[in-house]
């Protein structure tokens, strides 16, 4: 057994997953910067929501340092764009954002392959997003209800992959070896003992749990440096610790 979760993660190749979590792709960033300094580079790439954005911009063959200084520079007006629909905000903005960054188009052109989590309006299920657009699925996964309107992919409307699959990790095989990244809710709309807010049990798994970073939303973007900076240190903090039952568990 790796005596730290820095053992864990250079003793075999290891996938990446991060979760839904409103604005917290400050916090995913944060993550993916320590990982960058350890010389970490996942095999494969899972999300939902925050996480597939991140992710998405991982396997796009972004620097952390390029997605840092957008993620610092973001304003609310970068994504604003109230529409008459099924949510407050049209989406064309971000999608315009978004391929504004990206460097490839297509999933499949990624450096890294990634898989995206999105949930089926008509089928009221988690789908896996392999190839095809990566600004849609991107956009797909990241639509919150009642704040985006859902996103038209083929003959298919998609909302927010953190529906029914919040950790992101649906995309991912049974017994692969994932390095996961959970966001810990604070949401009113949840039950504390809701299961949306377990930590996921699987096995082969490496859970990095901090509680308590910065919280961020569209009227408070200027807490992202905070959170971002909360991560960073956290889990340069739980690279030194053991695994206990397959969770590093920090207060930021």
């Amino acid at each position: 057994m790796p005596a730290t979760l820095r053992d864990w993660l250079k003793e075999e190749p290891f996938s990446l997953c991060m979760s839904a979590g409103f604005f917290g792709f400050f916090a995913h960033t944060g993550v993916l910067t320590v990982l960058e300094e350890e010389g970490l580079t996942p095999r494969q790439l899972y999300g939902a929501s925050a996480g597939a954005m991140v992710t998405g911009f991982m396997a796009s063959g972004l620097s952390t340092e390029a997605l840092r200084n957008e993620l610092f520079t973001l304003r609310r007006s970068s994504f604003w764009d109230p529409w008459p629909g099924p949510g407050l905000l049209r989406g064309r903005l971000f999608r315009e954002k978004l391929n504004s960054i990206l460097q490839y188009r297509s999933m499949e052109q990624c450096t890294i392959p990634s898989a995206i989590s999105v949930f089926d309006l008509k089928d009221r299920k988690t789908v896996v997003l392999r190839t095809g657009d990566l600004a849609s699925a991107i956009q797909a996964s990241c639509a919150l209800p009642v704040m985006f309107h859902p996103v038209r992919i083929g003959d298919r409307s998609y909302s927010d992959g953190g529906i029914l699959d919040r950790p992101g990790l649906a995309g991912a095989a049974p017994g692969e070896r994932v390095f996961y990244h959970h966001l810990a809710s604070r949401s009113p709309w949840h039950r504390p003992n809701s299961p949306m807010l377990q930590l996921p049990k699987r096995a082969n798994t490496a859970t990095l749990l901090i509680e308590e970073i910065t919280r961020v939303h569209p009227f408070a973007l200027g807490r992202g440096v905070a959170a971002y900076d909360d991560a960073a240190r956290s889990f340069r903090t739980a690279l030194a610790r053991p695994l206990d039952s397959g969770i590093a568990r920090v207060v930021a």
